[in-house]
Formats: C-alpha cells, structure tokens, sequence
C-alpha cells in the first residue's frame, strides 16, 4: 500500500511533467477508438440497409453481376415478366413483385448537371413498387404514375436544389428520356450515398431496358410460418435451374462482403497509421521516465537509505506508468468517439452519409483502447523504472538530475550499427530482387532492421550530426548557439531517442514521396511512349459509353478517327486444351496507333483482321503459344470462336498488359446484338493542324453528356498527378497525428530539460545573460533537435522510395524520380517546427526568478 501511495504521490506531484506523455496517449489511443467506432459505424449502418431492403427471397437471372457492377452492355441481365407469376404461386409465397434495377444511368438537371454523387457511390434507377416503403417513405408529392413522372431520393434533391416540378433528363444505352419530379422520398435509415430515381414499372422497362415485360429480378415475401429456406427451395423447384436465388440473409451476407474489402482496407490502414503514432509516442513516454528518473535521483538515493527495496522502487515507477495510461487512455477513448463523429461528417461532406444515429461503440472498444495504451505505456517505462531500482542509497549524496548517460555505449552503437547494415543489405537485396514476392519480403525486413538500427545507433549519430549542424545553423548565433549545440550534445541518448520520434514519421513521407514520384514519372514515360491518340473519351465512374454520346463525337468534322475500346472476359482454350480465363479488348484497327504496343513475334495491325486474334508473351510462354496458332475462344453468353494468333504483344509495358486483341466486328460476329459491350472507352486522332478545334469541337459535343470527359494527353498527366498527389496527401494527413506526437516529445523534453537545468539557467541569468538571449538557446536547442531527427528520417526514406521502387521497377515502373522540392520543403519545414515546439518552454524559462533557480535543487 505504502508503495501505491508513494507513487501515487509523485503521480500528482509531477502531473504536469507528465502531461504532455498523456497527450500522446490520448492522441494514439483516440485514433485506434476513433477507428474502431467508425469502421462499426458503417457495418451498422449497411447492416440496416440490407436488412431494411432485403426481401425474404430474392430471384435474379444466372448470369446477374455483382449489385454493385455496371455491366459492360449498359444493361442489367434480365429474364420475362411471365416468370412473376410462377413465383406468386410457389409454395409458401406471400407475395411477389418484380423489380427494375439499374446502375447504368445518369441524371441530370434542368441545369444540366449531374445530380449523382460525387463520392463513388452509384446512381440507381429503380421502377416503383410497394416494396419500396420498406426504406423510403414519401415526404412530398406522390409516386410516379406514368411516363413523365419521376420519384427521387430527399438528399439529392437537398443536395441540388431539386423540388417538386423540376424537370430531370435520364441518359441510358438505350436513349435519354426527361420526367418531372412527381414526388420526393426520405430513407427509413441511412442510405450511405447513393442517388435513387424511381419510375413506373412500364417506363422503368421501356426506358432502361429496351421494351416492356422484363424484369432485372424477382422478391418474394414468405407465407407466415414458412421459413426464408423453404420458400427458396419452393421457388428454386418453381423455376427450375439458370436462376440465382438468395435469403434475406444471404443477400445481406453478400451486400456485407461487397464492401467488407473497402471497410477492411480502411480500417487496417488507418489502425496502421494509429500505430506509427503510438511508436513515436513510446519515445516521448521512455524520455519523460527518463529525465524523471534522472532528476529525483536524490529522492530515490533517499527512499533507498530508509529502506526501500529495488524491487518497491521499480514498482513505483510502473505504477506511475500505470496511472498515466489510464488517464491518458480513458480520454483517449472518449475523443475516439468524438473523433469518429468528425470522420463521419467528413464522409458526408464528401457524399458518403453516415449518421450518428447510427453510432455504434462496442463493449470491445474502450477495452482494447485502455489496454493497448496501458500496455504500451508501462512498456514504455520498463527501462527508466529498472534504471530506477539500480539508484543507491549513495545517490542521496549527489546532485539530481546528473546525467549518466552522457554517452551511448559501445554495446549499444554496435548493435546500432549491426541492425543498419543488415536493413541496408535486405535493401539492396529488394532493389535486385527479379521476382516481387521475395523482394517484398525483402522491402519489409529492410525497412524494419534499417528503422530499428537508426533508432538504437542514434545517440551515436547524435554527436557527429549535431555538430555539423551546429556549424552550418548554430554558429552564425554566436555564443548563444555554442551553448544550444552544447546543451543538444549533453544528453547524445535523449537528443537521439527525440529526433527518432520524428525521424519516423519523416522517413515515412519521403519514402511515399519518391514512390508517388516516381510512379507519375514512370506513368508519363509510359503514356509519351505508347499513347499515340490525341484524346481519350471515358467515365469517372466506369459506365460505358452510351452509342448517342459516341454519335455525338462521331460527328465532329476537325475528327481523324474514333476508335471503339470494348471489353470482354472470356475463356480461351490453347491447342493443347488447357484452358484460362483472360481479358480480351475489341477494338477498330485504329487502335494500333492510338496505342502503340510493342510485339515479340507478328505485327499487331494483323490481330485486327477477320478471325484474328493477338496474346500477351505470358500468356504465350506460359502456354506453348506462337503466331498462326489457333485459339477457342468462348464468349459469355454467345458463340465460341477459332482464331488465329497474329501477333504477340510484349508484357512488359504497363498500359493493357498481358491484354488480347480483336477486331470489334470479330467479337460482334459471335455474340447475339444485346450481348455486345459498350465501349468502355473512346480515342480519337484529330486532322492534322486541328488539335486545338478538334479538343473544343469534343467538349462541345458531350456537353449534353456531364458524366464523360474528354482529355488530351497533358490532361490525362495532369489527372495521374493530381490522383497520385490527392492519395499521398491522405497518406500525410493520416502520418500527421504521428508528427504531431513527435513535436510534443521535444516540447517535453525541451520542458523537462528546464527544469533539469533550473540552477544552470540561474547561474547564467546572474552572469548577463539575457531573458531574449535564453529564450533564443533553447529554441535554437530545439531546432537542431528538429533538423537532427529530419536529417535522419528524410535519408531514411528515400533510401526505403529508393528501394520500393526498383521493386515497383518489375511492374514496370522504371523510372526513379526523387523530388527535390518535397525533400528540401521539409527539412525546411522541420526547423519551424522545433521554432513552434520551443515557445513554451522557452518562456517559461525566460521567465523563472533568477535568486529562486540558483537555490533550486
């Protein structure tokens, strides 16, 4: 109990030294708890929606593509209308309704905009039925009730000013087609972002599917005391084989895995980033431990001569440990919740609704935040509380607060040393690794063993780094800056364990930077050297060109060529019989010199003949495939087709790689005209001199059709760029918690460094010098801290880009670009930060009472 007390009592003694160390806690922990109820959050909310929506049995034709996909004809797969009443009549059915679904479309205003999201979510057009109000209920107006009426969903029309009256035009494959809002519609739950249109059945058909008495699927609705599973087997019996049928809870399960990877991949990332912010903290709370250690030197000395033991020394010091993660993680799970409330309305903000409502905070939560931070913490504080027990009662006689760790020892840099080379040596090996698999491997151990051996050789680094830093920033300053290098060189361990707090996060950007670089200079290698067309034609969203757009273009005079770009995927069987699901593109003959691929074997013009077709070099290696060789080629849901291999295209490009071409016409002689793609993308050549009006003369041409874009090949770079940059730059807001923990350590260091050095700062306060010329020591001592650590993190980064991108190099990302400007801004950067780092302490020190710190302890 006495032991409890006593550190209990230094707990709140010290509270304040501590408080930054539980900042960090509570920054880390509030992350993981963030993440956790925002990742909960949305399975809650998809959960409710699927089972809001879900009927007891869904029936949808064989060949259907996932609910999420927009299939490559523009048209959902349909079966006749005829089969809805032998679904009524199975055993056990309740009801049954049939259902117009499609992805297929875009909506757009009197305006015309776009009124579909913005955030990756679909627009789905829907015909109306009863079972609608299960989700929705009308807010205003009524449902649609013939061809010129149309129901949307309340956020869209919130979002653009929609209301009753408002004319809205529908662009499909089949045509376009405008209806007046007859009514408005709220969600019984949330929907996550998607826009809803809903028509009458018989526009629903005619318009989205080419003609009246077809459905996209069949619901059913089970008799009272007729479970889900017979029902389905009922109506499975009813209709026989070529149907897909799923429960309620089976469509529910689908729904969830659809987007269990996007929510896996989101959570996993940023519980990652969560994490890279707890190591960083792990070195704030080891030099809090520390430097408290180090100044109740004499007190320990003292506990030890009345008689405390090393082992109810150490336990003092961890249950100290112990209570700082409690607090810290007790509000960190409580900023977790509200953090997670904040992603939210980021969501919404970028057009995925989530409300908080919805909000969901499992038992498991809080338990995982307060363990993990208290874990992490008293780890933390394993090595200072053991330095603890080893203080002798001797200690008692000796100033506080005198370092004994001045210099890192031997064991310990070599051991430093031993770990860097070893990181480097797998480096190397990853950047000659000939196969990714084991160069990854590689990557990984290297980047693990190099950080590592930075982090323990750092106080070895330390003096030498300093040194030349003092010389390049410090010496300009005069004898201020001597003594802010030589306060940095005091304590070589502490200065190394501060600056490996921000050389983490440090390495981390510069090594993502080169990656990013290097990807978009690689891209526009790639694209100066094979794309030959002069525009480029496609969705953001995946949706094929619909043939009125493609007319539309092919009208425009100043227009060499346009080339159609299909694609299918089909089953191709070699001479020998050994079959292989590829990807197959169709496309016109012009296609050769809108992309220009290189061929190992036959000229690529020759695939785009009759019965031609060419294979990538793997697919011809790895099948004993030469040009005049015939493949079986079957085609979804038409005629198998021998064709002949005229050429074979080199892998090693990035751009359609391991891709097989035809001729559109080809692909088109063996499927049935409803089963032929849409393009999926269009290029065009413009006449010769008539670049500039050719690119107006195609935006002018869509302009009916917002949910295509036109771009030449600056745009389509400038577009790689900006989805590159936009990608790194979550990277870096998502790194920022973690920079944000390792300014914090040097702020607690820096605070604790004064109040070690209170007698110090005294004595020079009463031999002249000034309030100013301290302030500016310790803000000097900060910034070399700061250079010092981003030295470190920045050469170790681009030595792990460097690495990751001689791997990247066998995908065909060849081209090594460090940038410069990012690296140098920084560096830069991180000598402002240990500015802002050193206001506080800086000017607590300025203004400590000079008679007061000459008789402190």
């Amino acid at each position: 109990m006495s032991v409890l007390k006593t550190s209990l009592r230094n707990f709140l003694a010290h509270k304040g030294r501590m408080a930054l160390s539980a900042v960090a806690v509570l920054l880390s922990v509030a992350f993981v708890s963030g993440t956790l109820v925002f990742t909960d959050t949305m399975n809650t909310t998809f959960d409710k929606l699927f089972a809001t929506t879900a009927s007891d049995v869904t029936v949808s034709p064989g060949g259907a593509a996932a609910d999420d996909e927009i299939p490559q004809t523009g048209r959902p797969e349909t079966f006749p209308a005829a089969l809805l009443e032998k679904v009524a009549k199975a055993e056990g059915a309740r009801n049954a309704q049939g259902a117009v679904v499609s992805l297929g479309v875009t909506v757009v205003d009197a305006r015309n905009k776009n009124v579909g999201p913005t955030g990756g979510a679909p627009t789905i057009a829907v015909n109306w039925s009863p079972n609608e109000l299960r989700s929705v209920e009308i807010a205003s107006g009524h449902e649609p009730r013939g061809p010129t009426d149309v129901v949307v969903d309340g956020a869209t029309a919130e979002k653009h000013g929609l209301k009753l009256g408002d004319e809205l035009r529908t662009i499909s494959v089949t045509g376009d087609f405008t209806a007046k809002i007859s009514g408005i519609v709220d969600f019984k739950v949330t929907n996550p972002g998607a826009t809803l249109v809903y028509f009458d059945t018989a526009t629903a058909q005619r318009e989205l599917l080419g003609k009246e008495g077809l459905f996209t699927q069949i619901t059913a609705d089970a008799a009272p005391g007729v479970s889900d599973e017979a029902l389905k087997a009922n109506v499975a019996a009813a209709l026989g084989d070529g149907y897909k049928l799923q429960t309620a809870a089976e469509a529910a399960d689908a729904g969830r895995e659809d987007i269990a990877g996007f929510l896996d991949v989101m959570k996993y990332a940023m519980l990652g980033f969560a994490g890279i912010a707890l190591l960083v903290g792990v070195f704030l709370i080891v030099n809090t431990f520390s430097m408290l250690v180090a100044q109740r030197t004499r007190e320990i000395g003292l506990m030890r001569a009345i008689g405390s033991s090393r082992k109810q020394v150490n336990r003092s010091v961890l249950i100290e440990a112990l209570l700082l993660g409690l607090v810290g993680s007790a509000a960190g799970v409580a900023a977790g919740v509200g953090l997670a409330v904040g992603l939210m309305k980021l969501m919404s903000a970028v057009g995925m609704e989530l409300s908080t409502g919805d909000l969901t905070v499992k038992w498991t939560t809080p338990v995982v935040g307060v363990v993990l931070g208290v874990v992490v913490t008293v780890l933390a504080a394993y090595v200072p509380a053991r330095r603890a027990g080893r203080i002798s009662p001797m200690a008692a006689l000796r100033d506080a607060g005198t370092p004994a760790d001045g210099r890192a020892g031997r064991v310990r840099g070599a051991i430093g040393l031993a770990l860097t080379a070893a990181g480097a040596a797998a480096l190397v090996a990853a950047a000659r690794s000939e196969e990714a698999a084991p160069g990854s491997g590689w990557l990984g151990l290297g980047v693990v063993l190099s950080l590592l051996g930075f982090v323990v050789v750092g106080p070895l680094l330390a003096g030498g780094v300093v040194r030349v830093l003092g010389v390049v920033v410090l010496r300009v300053f005069g004898p201020v800056g001597r003594m802010a290098e030589r306060n940095a060189l005091r304590n070589p361990r502490r200065t190394g364990a501060t600056g490996a707090a921000l050389m983490i996060g440090l390495a981390l950007v510069a090594c993502l930077s080169v990656v990013g670089s290097s990807m978009v200079a690689s891209a526009t290698e790639e694209l100066d050297r094979s794309v030959g067309a002069d525009f480029i034609v496609q969705s953001g969203t995946g949706q094929p060109i619909v043939p009125q757009a493609q007319a539309a273009l092919e009208k425009v005079s100043s227009i060499d060529h346009v080339t159609e770009y299909k694609w299918l995927d089909v089953t191709v069987t070699d001479p020998r019989g050994k079959k292989a699901e590829q990807g197959l593109a169709a496309a016109d003959p012009t296609y050769a010199q809108d992309l220009r691929r290189e061929t190992t074997a036959g000229r690529l013009a020759d695939a785009y003949g009759p019965g031609a077709v060419s294979v990538g070099s793997d697919y011809a290696t790895a099948h004993g495939v030469k040009v005049g060789d015939v493949l079986t080629v079957a085609f979804k849901g038409g005629k198998p087709a021998r064709l002949k291999v005229a050429a074979i295209t080199s892998d090693e490009a990035n751009v359609d790689k391991g891709v097989m071409y035809t001729n559109v016409t080809t692909a088109a002689r063996h499927l049935p005209a409803d089963r032929v793609p849409h393009s999926l993308l269009l290029f065009a050549g413009a006449k010769d001199g008539q670049e500039t009006q050719a690119y107006q003369a195609l935006k002018d041409a869509l302009a009916p059709y917002p949910q295509y874009k036109v771009s030449n090949q600056a745009d389509y770079k400038e577009e790689l760029q900006d989805q590159v940059g936009q990608l790194l730059n979550i990277v870096y807001g998502l790194l920022a918690l973690a920079i944000v923990v390792a300014v914090l350590g040097v702020v607690n260091t820096l605070a604790l460094s004064v109040v070690e050095r209170t007698r110090e700062i005294g004595l020079m306060r009463a031999i002249g010098l000034s309030r100013r010329q301290l302030r500016r020591m310790i803000r000097l001592e900060s910034v070399v801290i700061a250079l010092f650590g981003a030295l470190l993190g920045l050469g170790l980064g681009m030595g792990w880009g460097t690495a990751a991108q001689k791997l990247l190099a066998l995908e065909g990302l060849g081209v090594l670009e460090i940038p410069w400007p990012t690296i140098l801004t920084v560096f830069v950067a991180s000598a402002f930060v240990g500015l802002f780092a050193a206001l506080v302490p800086a000017f607590r020190a300025g203004r400590m009472n000079v008679l007061s710190a000459i008789a402190s302890e």
